[in-house]
Order: C-alpha cells, then sequence, then structure tokens
C-alpha cells in the first residue's frame, strides 16, 4: 500500500473509496516483490501493480468486489499447466495478494499514507495471513517504537508485531513476520506483511559536467533523491541541472564529509581531476555506502589506484571502487553513458551478472538478498495460504 501512498493520499483527501492489493508474499519467479500493490477506486481508476501485467485484470476484480462487499481477502495466484494461456503467472511463480477495501476516512490508513507521501519514516504491519477475524487487522509503527491500531490478537502481539515492524523499519526492509496470535515466535499463526517506508536513498554526482547532467536524469529516473556537487560554481548551477534535487558548491570531499550517507547512498565521481579525485574517493572508499564509481580511462584507472595506495588504502578498501564506472556497453554519449552507469548499480543493488539474459542461466528475479543493503524490500520465498488460481 506504501508502494502508492502519493498517489493514495492524495485520494484520501480527495473523499475517495478504494481498495488496495498487496503482493505479500512470492514463491519462484515472480515479477514484483512483497509491497508491490494495484489500487481501484469506486469510479474504477486504477494505479499500481502486482505483477507487471500477468494477472492485473483478476486483481481488478478482486478490488472491485472488495469495494463492493467491504471484505479483505487473501488470494493465491499461480501458474496454470492445464491451460498455459490463461491470465496466471506464466513465468512459473506464485504470489500472494491481500486485497483491503479502504474507506475514505479510515484514519490509520490515511494516517500511513500521508506520513509515507511525505517521506516520513513509516511502517505498516498488516495481517496477511491468519484467521479471518484478523486478516487486513494493520498497526502503524513509528521510528521512536510507538505505534496505533491493533492486530486484534491476545495482548502481547501488538507489542511485539512494533517491535518487528521498528526493526525492518530501521534497516528500510519490506518482508513479512511470523508470529503466534499471543505474540511469540511460533510458527504457523499468524503472517504480518510489514511495509516499511523510508526516504529515497542518495545518489550524490560528483562533477558538474555534461555526463552529469544525463546520470541526474537517470538517478531520477531510478528513484534517487539526486545532488550534484562541484567545486566550480560556474559550472554547478540551476540552469545546467534543472532536474537535479540539489546542487552544492564545494569541494567534493569537504562535501562528502559534512552531509548524511547511509548504506543505500550511491557515488558517482566524474570529476576525472586527481586533485578532486584523490582526496573525495580516500572518504568514499572507507564510507558504508553501496556503490562508489569513478569516470576516467584504464590509464586514468590505474594512477589512479597507485595514488590511492599511496594514500595509505587498502587492496579491500580498493576493491570496493567500480571503475572505470558503467557497465560495457559501447556507450559514447553522455545519455549512453549515463545508461551505462545506472545499469551497473541495478546490477549491483540486486545482484546481477550484467550478461544479456540470453547468455545467462541465472534466474531473471533474485532473491531480494543484496537489495537489503540498500535498504529496500526483501522478497520472502516459501509460500503458505490457499491453493493458486489462474484468473481469467
Amino acid at each position: 500500500m506504501l508502494d502508492l501512498a502519493e498517489e493514495l493520499s492524495r485520494w484520501a483527501e480527495e473523499g475517495r473509496d478504494f481498495a488496495v492489493a498487496t503482493v505479500v508474499s512470492v514463491g519462484g519467479s515472480a515479477p514484483r516483490g512483497p509491497g508491490a500493490a494495484l489500487a481501484v477506486d469506486s469510479e474504477g481508476t486504477v494505479i499500481g501493480s502486482v505483477s507487471g501485467g500477468c494477472v492485473e485484470g483478476a486483481v481488478y476484480d478482486l478490488c472491485r468486489q472488495a469495494l463492493a462487499d467491504g471484505e479483505t481477502v487473501l488470494e493465491r495466484f499461480g501458474y496454470s499447466d492445464e491451460d498455459a494461456f490463461a491470465v496466471g503467472l506464466t513465468c512459473g511463480g506464485v504470489i500472494d495478494v491481500l486485497v483491503t477495501p479502504v474507506g475514505a476516512q479510515a484514519p490509520l490508513f490515511r494516517a500511513a499514507l500521508s506520513a509515507a507521501a511525505r517521506n516520513e519514516p513509516t511502517a505498516l504491519a498488516r495481517v496477511a495471513r491468519g484467521p479471518a477475524h484478523l486478516l487486513g487487522r494493520a498497526l502503524l509503527v513509528r521510528p521512536d517504537g510507538s505505534y496505533e491500531g491493533g492486530l486484534g490478537g491476545e495482548a502481547g502481539l501488538d507489542r511485539t508485531a512494533a517491535a518487528e515492524a521498528s526493526a525492518l523499519l530501521e534497516t528500510g526492509r519490506t518482508g513479512t513476520v511470523e508470529l503466534s496470535e499471543d505474540g511469540t515466535h511460533c510458527p504457523g499463526g499468524l503472517s504480518l506483511l510489514v511495509e516499511a517506508s523510508v526516504p529515497p536513498p542518495r545518489m550524490l554526482v560528483f562533477g558538474a559536467v555534461d555526463f552529469a547532467a544525463a546520470l541526474v536524469r537517470a538517478g531520477k529516473f531510478l528513484g534517487y533523491h539526486v545532488t550534484v556537487c562541484d567545486a566550480r560554481p560556474i559550472f554547478a548551477t540551476r540552469a545546467r541541472f534543472p532536474e537535479a534535487d540539489d546542487i552544492v558548491v564545494d569541494w567534493p570531499h569537504r562535501y562528502l564529509r559534512r552531509t548524511d550517507t547511509d548504506r543505500r547512498t550511491v557515488l558517482c565521481v566524474l570529476t576525472h581531476d586527481a586533485k578532486f579525485d584523490i582526496p573525495l574517493l580516500e572518504e568514499a572508499l572507507r564510507m558504508p555506502v553501496a556503490y562508489v564509481g569513478a569516470m576516467g580511462s584504464r590509464r586514468t584507472h590505474a594512477d589512479r589506484h597507485r595514488r590511492l595506495r599511496e594514500a595509505g588504502l587498502s587492496e579491500r578498501e580498493l576493491a570496493r571502487l567500480r571503475s572505470p564506472i558503467g557497465l560495457d556497453l559501447g556507450a559514447r554519449t553522455p545519455e549512453e553513458t549515463a545508461l551505462s552507469i545506472a545499469a551497473e548499480i541495478v546490477a549491483s543493488r540486486r545482484g546481477g551478472t550484467g550478461l544479456p539474459l540470453t547468455d545467462s542461466e541465472t534466474p531473471i528475479h533474485r532473491d531480494g538478498s543484496r537489495e537489503a543493503g540498500f535498504g529496500g524490500p526483501v522478497t520472502v520465498t516459501g509460500v503458505t495460504g490457499p491453493a493458486p488460481r489462474a484468473a481469467g
């Protein structure tokens, strides 16, 4: 649900009733992971996606039904061997989808959507599997551990669920938690979907060059909060980088020392000048960030490594540097180069090989383990619940 917070918050403010279908668990190969959502309002307007197109029609119908009868349902979708052309997950996966009607005045959901739309850290825990009378019950958890709402179980359930949701919120992860109705961690009781909404990850682009302008656009497309930093005020201007969230005029290494970063932050060094690069990379390669890449030729890369070794960086720290930056796409233009850099960031984030899928035998959809380092969703394998259906 929080996947669509900005639009759904607006719907709630406009007084619309709507139903939200949310992926709560995934088995095998599936296009989208837990937390992916599709919403339908009372006029039939639809936003979002739960499967990349495979079962959207059936999920739309379930949302319309939920709006009509007010019932929360859990539905499983899987591949149909009997009818390969049925509207199902022909990729071979299985997904469980929780469909929840949301009245415009539902205070808990409205508060969660409003907070997420404002980029405030928020976690929403919902009963995704369990007794019918508890299905869809929700708890809104704040960063300080406080919570509102209730799951309807025994006294300890809300406290335990809030603690589990807080732990996921701290790392920005979406996933499921198994609890019993009394709040213990015994299996076979309840499955909670915990959706964590945190501010977008940061992309720091150092060097106000033409390649940076294209990379800013790519970074925004991927959902990053993008900052351009350069020590030269004549180049670091809003006119040159209208789509950047922030433009900073400062020496790159000095700015990096004072700005906020986390394990989701990506650093792209495009300055291509040793007087900027070396002090900056000395700082960057010792920081717990997700990605550090630097532009330059192979000759520049070799010289850069030599200088960084002389500055005292270890081989382990040097191994973190992606240089020359980007995947080998044969890129020439700034836009093509930005695409190659963005592709490497995604491959690093998701654990991809960077090889053509035609020549690769690895799973198309990873299990999400690499994503946790970026603070994104953790895909849950081994689903349980109702028998799968092929919609159609």
